[in-house]
């Protein structure tokens, strides 16, 4: 499997290299300020948005570099100059980068990924597998959770991989701010683990694949053996607001885009919780619709 290129690994793989930073952002823009992209003249490593404004960039640092500029600044009008429709203005500044540059740069980007949200998959089946996929080019670190060692190896996704046996602990010792989609092959192990996932209090997301049956009976375990545990905040059915596809690849293509958007909404702690009054008619696969249990998740 190809591992994704860190800064750190890009950097040392190229002498001379410009970095472009967005030093200020008016109206609309791709990126916002502070947002920066390492230019060398065959290699690149981030994004300042794409398009014209991306072009731009990377052509003006190239020349820099043939031509030995040390730095120079940019000021690009986001509208139909460069065929692009944003509507903005954006400056930024382009520097080729010395030892002390590379050092900060390194430094900053091992502190954001350090921040980086943790999205728990727990359940290394089919749907699980897709989940991950999809997570390891998203700013999140996904860690995929599952008992049996024969599917973790199916996962080829560029993500952590934890084989664990009480993956409860799991639950109980990731960061505040985390991310679970609960989707094992056993329901009483889903049950377990969302009212883990739940009990913390702290979670960004809290998903449980299934029904609004599902659903339903998961409230009632909790109120019998979890001391009335309340199950407001859980997403049941989860990605259920996009399509009734049950292929693995679109059920994790909807939960994907509904973790980012938890995660990344200034207002997820006080948002109203999903999936409570959904129909039975955003079923999901599992032990209640496959009964010869050949559905892997």
């Amino acid at each position: 499997m190809t591992r994704r290129l860190s800064l750190q690994g890009f950097l040392a793989s190229h002498s001379r290299v410009v970095q472009v930073a967005l030093t200020r952002v008016r109206g609309s823009s791709p990126r916002e300020t502070g947002t920066c992209m390492f230019v060398a003249a065959e290699g690149l490593w981030g994004t300042i948005g794409g398009g014209q404004l991306e072009y731009i960039a990377i052509d003006h640092a190239r020349r820099m570099l043939k031509q030995h500029v040390i730095s120079d600044t940019l000021d690009v009008p986001l509208g139909p100059e460069i065929g692009q429709c944003c509507g903005g203005r954006v400056e930024m500044s382009l520097a080729q980068m010395r030892q002390a540059d590379r050092e900060d740069a390194i430094a900053r980007q091992q502190a954001e990924d350090q921040a980086l949200p943790h999205v728990y998959v727990m359940g290394a089946g089919h749907v699980g597998r897709a989940l991950a996929d999809l997570f390891q080019h998203m700013p999140v670190r996904c860690i995929l959770v599952d008992q049996r060692a024969e599917e973790l190896a199916l996962c080829n996704a560029d993500v952590e991989v934890r084989q664990s046996a009480i993956p409860e602990i799991d639950i109980a010792t990731a960061p505040a701010g985390s991310a679970f989609i609960v989707l094992t092959h056993d329901h009483a192990l889903d049950f377990l683990l969302a009212s883990a996932a739940l009990q913390r209090g702290d979670a960004g997301y809290v998903g449980l694949i299934g029904s609004a049956t599902k659903r339903e009976k998961f409230r009632r375990w909790c109120r019998d053996h979890c001391d009335g545990l309340g199950t407001d905040r859980l997403i049941c059915p989860i990605g259920a607001s996009g399509s009734r596809d049950k292929r693995p690849s679109v059920i994790a293509a909807f939960v994907a885009a509904e973790v980012i958007a938890d995660l990344t909404s200034e207002t997820a702690a006080s948002a109203p919780a999903r999936g409570t009054d959904l129909p039975g008619t955003g079923k999901q696969p599992d032990a209640e619709g496959d009964p010869a249990g050949a559905i892997s998740r």
